[in-house]
């Protein structure tokens, strides 16, 4: 008699009949899933190897239950309302239909029967079930949450309602009588009003929805002007009213636990929420200007990370290299870049690498932007002499493995990085400069001797993100001579390649893009780059020979992915240069 098969099994096999997986990856899999006891459906995932709406289909067949596209399933509202929210977060669920005493529900797991009971005990109804993705789930969920809070056009009327048709006068003088004269018991209260709670919510569940990596609420004489950080572009948004600029200041300011009296000085703090059923860090900034304070906040989504650096979408080569210098026992691995390149991400990814209970890993960061179990993390604190130099003495005092240093900014800092990796640590840390062997010039110019630069440094990468085409608006495109004139880049390495561009829908707001990618130029410090170092070669001399042995300068990497079908010319005009 033949042995039944488990649910994942059956799911392998109809991956395999879907041809999504080939039977040899279905047994690594399978290996995998023993050794580590995790469920099949999720090493899947992990590995992009399927997408979840493929996944979907696939086990909706395997389950005999039906997939159902929710982006494109308009819900009545008092369909969705007999589910409470907490429930519909928690068993990510979400009613989709009513027919008499018949439920119809979409449902990541329709084998969870005690999530079913749920729903039938509290809406005393018979449940049917379809299957969606998780990430189809939350969104719907999402949409419906920031549905019933009211729009910014709802908020803005009753605000402009509770004025009672006062005027607000634009002069300086009235302007600055008035803030002098709130009355911080008032402006406490006022924060805690429904439109405000309401108005700080919708900003944040746009953001969140919006995948923006920072908002911006910027205050001027006669307005308020609102703005999301979506794929490192700044896109407007309805602004909120003027009249809610100190309640919306203070709101910001009591959910992040600062000072709501200071409105002199700058301050900074952090807050948590939860969106979704999922947690979101923010880092919250908030800078007095001439006519009020303007408050930036960073989203930080730890979806965002990679559980190691094999998921960071590097090619062979690079990945070769970067696994390599992760792998050593000791030296300074370095990513270089603009702020809002990914270098924290990447090397956070790289850390959730080492993460192992054998390694004593310590990290110093201005601040800490992302929280990770088993890894001991130290913010530094300037206004008490916690400066990066301090930690890191402190640090190697405290037997590390791998040290990561949130960002190599002076002298001291650098010695004591490379005295590190020269006693038998790892060490990784981030820069700001052009290319890869631009730290190696950064380094000379901070003073470190070259020698030590030469001993010490093992890997040097330097990194940017790449606008990926919308997959719902992708075409093909011809591009202009002159284009390829101002890229100067020879028009045969696109023989026989169709490109491509997004025409803009509004899946991705008529941008064209939706998501980034990470491209990364890794040179390895080999013996003859030693050489160079130590006779203070120049850095295009430098990057000449790291070419030769290998390097695929950020130029290369921008136009494979160009190749691909991933991106455009214009984002390789925009982020690389020809030398």
């Amino acid at each position: 008699m033949a042995a039944i098969k488990s649910f994942g099994e059956r799911i392998a096999d109809a991956l395999i009949e879907d041809g999504l997986l080939t039977p040899k990856q279905v047994e690594e899999l399978m290996e995998q899933q023993k050794k580590e006891g995790t469920r099949f459906i999720k090493l899947v995932l992990e590995k992009s190897y399927v997408s979840e709406q493929d996944m979907t289909v696939s086990m909706g067949r395997v389950l005999n239950v039906p997939p159902i596209n929710l982006a494109r399933l308009s819900i009545p509202p008092e369909v969705a309302d007999l589910l409470p929210r907490e429930v519909a977060h928690n068993h990510k669920i979400v009613a989709i239909g009513r027919l008499e005493n018949k439920l119809f529900i979409a449902m990541t797991d329709p084998l969870n029967v005690l999530a079913m009971d749920d729903v039938k005990r509290i809406t005393k109804l018979d449940v049917t079930p379809f299957i969606a993705s998780e990430k189809a789930i939350l969104d719907k969920l999402n949409n419906l949450d920031a549905a019933k809070s009211g729009s910014m056009e709802d908020i803005i009327q009753d605000a402009q309602k509770r004025a009672d048709g006062d005027e607000v006068t634009d002069t300086v003088e009235t302007v600055k009588e008035a803030v002098e004269e709130v009355n911080l018991d008032q402006l406490a209260a006022s924060s805690e009003e429904a439109p405000v709670i309401k108005l700080a919510n919708i900003i944040l569940v746009q953001a969140i929805k919006d995948r923006a990596s920072d908002v911006h609420i910027e205050p001027f004489e006669k307005q308020i002007r609102l703005r999301y950080r979506v794929d490192g572009v700044l896109m407007d948004a309805t602004p909120p009213p003027k009249q809610m600029q100190l309640a919306l200041a203070s709101r910001f300011k009591i959910m992040s636990s600062l000072d709501i009296a200071e409105r002199r000085l700058p301050q900074d703090g952090r807050m948590r929420v939860r969106v979704g059923g999922k947690d979101y860090d923010l880092r919250v900034s908030i800078m007095p200007t001439v006519h009020g304070e303007k408050i930036v906040l960073r989203v930080l989504d730890k979806s965002n990370l990679s559980a190691s650096i094999d998921k960071l979408g590097l090619d062979p080569d690079t990945f070769q290299q970067f696994k390599s210098a992760v792998d050593a026992p000791h030296g300074l691995i370095l990513v270089t870049g603009p702020t809002g390149s990914g270098k924290t991400t990447t090397l956070y990814s790289a850390l959730n690498e080492l993460n192992s209970p054998i390694y004593n890993i310590i990290t110093v960061e201005d601040p800490v932007e992302f929280q990770i179990p088993g890894i001991n993390q130290v913010p530094t604190k300037k206004e008490i002499g916690l400066t990066f130099a301090n930690a890191l003495r402190s640090i190697l005092r405290q037997d590390p493995d791998i040290i990561m240093i949130g960002e190599i900014r002076d002298t001291e800092t650098a010695e004591i990085a490379i005295e590190a990796a020269l006693t038998g640590h790892q060490v990784l840390s981030t820069m700001h400069c052009n290319d890869a062997p631009g730290s190696i010039a950064r380094l000379d110019d901070m003073g470190i001797a070259p020698f030590l630069i030469s001993s010490s440094v093992i890997l040097s990468c330097a990194q940017r993100l790449m606008r990926r085409i919308c997959s719902h608006c992708k075409e093909p495109v011809n591009y202009p001579a002159k284009m390829y004139q101002d890229l100067n880049i020879d028009l045969s390495i696109f023989d026989g390649v169709t490109l491509y561009r997004g025409r803009g829908c509004d899946r991705c707001k008529n941008s064209g893009y939706a998501g980034r990618m990470a491209i990364i130029e890794a040179m390895t410090i080999s013996d003859e780059i030693r050489k160079l170092i130590i006779a203070r070669a120049n850095t295009r001399e430098m990057g000449k020979i790291a070419i030769g042995q290998g390097m695929r300068t950020l130029r290369m990497v921008a136009l494979d992915r160009v190749r691909e079908g991933a991106s455009t010319l214009e984002q390789v005009l925009l982020l690389t240069s020809a030398h």
